[in-house]
Formats: structure tokens, sequence, C-alpha cells
């Protein structure tokens, strides 16, 4: 039945010649296993309306640190880009003057 069926090929005279055919063999089929009983050493999770608050909870707490953490280091790359022009303006500022003077 789960056999692929080989078509038949024409040989180079235009004859076409039949595949074999194979005798069917009745297949056996098992029956399937009895379930298992879960372990008494692992119990199951059982989520209740205070462990659901407690998740819910514990997830918004991640979500602010990490968010919190990032707009820091946002904040933190800004200030030092301005502070960096700051100098970078004030350099050239007394470069140019220094350059009038003489």
């Amino acid at each position: 039945m789960f056999r692929p069926k080989v078509p038949t090929n024409p040989t180079p005279t235009g004859l076409v010649t039949p595949s074999a055919v194979e005798p069917t063999v009745p297949v056996q089929h098992t029956p399937p296993p009895a379930p298992v009983a879960p372990s008494a050493t692992r119990p199951a999770v059982q989520l209740t309306p205070g462990t659901a608050v407690a998740l819910v909870g514990g997830g918004t707490a991640v979500v602010l640190v990490v968010g919190t953490v990032l707009v820091s280091m946002l904040l933190a790359v800004a200030i030092s880009g301005v502070s960096v022009a700051v100098c970078a303006v004030v350099l050239r500022s007394l470069l140019a003057s220094e350059r009038t003077h003489r």
C-alpha cells in the first residue's frame, strides 16, 4: 500500500515492459503501548490565580528593568556624544582665535 509505484519506462525500441508484480505480505499491526502513569516524583504544574498574578508581575518587572537599562545606556551614549561635540567646538574656537591673534 505504501510502496512507491514505479512507472514502466519505454525501451528504445518503443516496447513497454511491465514491471514485476511483488507478492503482498500481510502486515501485522501491533497494538499501541499502554499509557504510563505519571511519575510521583515530578508533580504537575498547576496555575492558580495567585501564581498567574505573580508571573505577570514578574514579567512586568523584567520588562521594566531591561527597558530602564537600555534607556540609560542610550542616554549615556547621547551625553557622551554631546560632550565630545562641545569639546570639539571649544577646541575649534581656541584654535581659530589663536590664529587671528598672531
